[in-house]
């Protein structure tokens, strides 16, 4: 038996395996490779939709399937996996939603791009830098499975890092848009808050640690650890076996702490943490 054949590392990606500025620290690369070569089964644990995630598909080392779309989905050798579609109807939904917040951003995350709902020049040069393919949404010819729409705030950067904060006011916004869709859509969504200025939408019952459990099920391993920043990873860190959060993350008051982010987090969970963990075993 190897190291680490007993264990399933899920990583969520954005201040978590990257730095603010979305590189990957070559540390985290270094450390990836070292868990997998001694039997750790490792994936990322991402809100990002293939498309948005497309850039990294080849740059990670992982030997699990990718877990996207805050665990709509799975995506491996081009296929989507274990997909848990919104029970809700298209377009009816997103036109509904961009009524009641005429000021925001809405766009619908799909698989070969991401599609917004009208035109914004800020949002078209968002999705240039982030190297994301972007589309205006046309209903008649979308067939892909509907598993995640977004309500954004104002683009002030061109960076992902840049919606991790706001003024007062904005934040109070994106506060009121999660209690108009609580209160308009039921127990037919769930709502994740990505970052201060972001909230996602998904069917209800998804979640990073559904999708990590049901991984872990399939890969047979015995124990999961789950790394994650922001309150979109709360539940996958309180349901993992042991969970570790950076210390620059938003939530690192709530979950034991490695090293910031830009300084290989992810790197200290494994070169430090497991080890420990290991050891108490």
């Amino acid at each position: 038996m190897s190291l680490y054949s007993d264990i399933l590392l899920t990583v969520d990606f954005d201040r978590t395996l990257t730095a603010p500025d979305s590189t990957i620290p070559a540390r985290n690369l270094e450390a990836i490779r070292y868990f997998m070569d001694n039997g750790g089964a490792f994936t990322v644990n991402t809100g990002r939709s293939v498309a948005m995630f497309r850039p990294y598909l080849d740059k990670i080392p992982h030997n699990a399937p990718f877990l996207l779309y805050n665990g709509a989905a799975a995506y491996q050798d081009g296929e989507l996996r274990l997909v848990h579609p919104i029970e809700l109807p298209l377009r009816e939904t997103l036109e509904e939603v961009r009524a009641a917040f005429p000021g925001l951003n809405v766009e619908l995350q799909g698989v070969a791009a991401h599609f917004r709902l009208e035109e914004n020049p800020d949002w078209d040069k968002f999705y240039e830098a982030v190297n994301c393919r972007h589309e205006r949404l046309r209903y008649q010819d979308f067939s892909e499975p509907f598993l995640k729409f977004s309500v954004f705030g104002k683009i002030r950067e061109y960076t992902v890092d840049g919606l991790f904060s706001g003024t007062p006011e904005e934040l109070a916004q994106m506060d009121a848009v999660e209690e108009w869709l609580h209160g308009r859509y039921g127990d037919k969504i769930d709502i994740f808050r990505a970052a201060p200025r972001i909230v996602d939408i998904q069917t209800h019952g998804v979640s990073k640690i559904r999708a990590a459990r049901e991984l872990q099920q399939t890969l047979g391993r015995s124990t999961l650890i789950c790394v994650g920043d922001a309150e979109n990873d709360r539940l996958m860190l309180e349901g993992a076996d042991y969970a570790f959060c950076p210390a620059d993350g938003l939530l690192h008051k709530d979950f034991p702490n490695v090293c910031p982010c830009s300084q290989g987090a992810v790197a200290d969970v494994i070169y430090e943490k497991i080890p420990e963990i290991l050891k108490k075993s």
